[in-house]
């Protein structure tokens, strides 16, 4: 089964956006850089099941070009979920495959 999460248009660039996928009990977010989008799922690796954010949207440092863990300041790479610095180097985000159909992202419930 497949799960709409937004439009293409919805994830600003430079900018990141979180999402709860109620119908797999799953937080995701997504974050757009030079027109590309990725998705993770909302969980620090060092910490399991804690959020990355402490505030809606936000998942970026403030230069906006690493997705920053609030828990313990990890930061991780936009473009592959790598952790670069922090507590869980040599771990990564678990990214998240998606497919655009008609201008809205779409992912597979089967991937959360």
């Amino acid at each position: 089964m497949q799960i709409e999460v937004c439009s293409v248009d919805s994830i600003p660039e430079g900018e990141s956006r979180g999402f709860i996928i109620n119908e797999a009990d799953v937080e995701i977010f997504g974050v757009k850089k030079c027109g590309e989008i990725y998705f993770y799922q909302n969980c620090c690796p060092h910490y399991g099941t804690t959020p990355l954010n402490w505030e809606p949207n936000d998942f970026l440092s403030k230069d906006g070009n690493l997705i920053q863990c609030c828990s313990h300041g990890a930061l991780f790479a936009i473009e592959n979920g790598e952790c670069l610095q922090g507590p869980c180097q040599g771990r990564g985000l678990q990214a998240i495959d998606y497919e655009v159909k008609e201008g809205n992202i779409w992912i597979k419930e089967s991937d959360l």
